[in-house]
C-alpha cells in the first residue's frame, strides 16, 4: 500500500544527498588535522579523488535506503539502516574536504542516485540473502577502490588520507556484518558487471 508520508520522508532523504547538506552524526576524522600546502596539481588530483568517493557515497545512500525499504526481515532491515548512517558521514566528511579544496561534487548526482536507487531495489526484489550479498560485494570493491587512493593521494594531503582511511574501515565492518547476516554470494556475471559500472562511475566523476 502506497504510505504518502514514508514518501515524502524518502523524498526529503534524496533532496539532502544530492543537495550535500545530510549531518553526520561523528566527528570528522580530519577535523584536528592541518591542512598543507598543496600545489595546484596536486589539490586537483586530490579534489578529483574526493569527488569519486563523495560519489561514492551517494550511491550507497541510495542503494541502503532503496535495500531497507524492500528487506523482509526487520533485522536485516536495520542492518542496511545503520549501515546507511556512517556511509551519511562519509557522505558528509567527503563533501565538506572538497569545498576545503575549492571544488565542487559531481554534476551527475541525481543521476547517480537514481540509478543507484533502482539497483538496490532489484537486489532486493531477490531477496535478503542476494541483497546482503550485494551489499558483501559493493562493500568489497569499494574497499579496494579506497585502498587504491590511499596510494594515489598526494603524501601532503593527511587530511584527505584520515578521511578514507576511517571509510575503508567501515566498509571493511560493513560487510563483515552482512555476511555474519547470512550473505549469499553473487553470481559471477553479477561482480563483473558492478566493476564495470563501478569503472565508468569513477572515470566520469573524477572530471564531471
Amino acid at each position: 500500500m502506497f504510505d504518502l508520508d514514508v514518501a515524502i520522508t524518502r523524498f526529503d532523504r534524496a533532496l539532502r544527498v544530492v543537495a550535500g547538506v545530510a549531518p553526520a552524526s561523528r566527528p570528522n576524522p580530519a577535523a584536528a588535522i592541518a591542512d598543507e600546502l598543496l600545489s595546484e596539481e596536486e589539490r586537483r588530483h586530490s579534489a578529483g579523488l574526493m569527488r569519486v568517493n563523495h560519489v561514492g557515497e551517494v550511491c550507497a545512500q541510495a542503494l541502503y535506503q532503496s535495500q531497507a525499504g524492500v528487506a523482509r526481515d526487520p533485522a536485516i532491515a536495520r542492518q542496511f539502516v545503520e549501515a546507511g548512517r556512517e556511509e551519511q558521514d562519509h557522505l558528509r566528511w567527503t563533501g565538506d574536504r572538497l569545498k576545503e579544496l575549492g571544488a565542487r561534487p559531481s554534476l551527475l548526482n541525481p543521476v547517480w542516485y537514481l540509478a543507484s536507487y533502482g539497483l538496490g531495489s532489484i537486489a532486493g526484489r531477490f531477496g535478503d540473502a542476494s541483497s546482503l550479498g550485494f551489499m558483501v560485494e559493493t562493500e568489497r570493491q569499494v574497499e579496494a577502490h579506497l585502498a587504491s587512493h590511499l596510494d594515489r593521494l598526494p603524501p601532503g594531503d593527511a587530511k584527505s588520507r584520515a578521511i578514507v582511511e576511517q571509510m575503508r574501515r567501515d566498509e571493511a565492518s560493513h560487510g563483515a556484518h552482512a555476511e555474519a547476516l547470512g550473505a549469499k554470494p553473487i553470481l559471477p556475471v553479477v561482480e563483473v558487471a558492478m566493476r564495470s559500472m563501478s569503472r565508468v562511475m569513477t572515470t566520469l566523476a573524477y572530471y564531471i
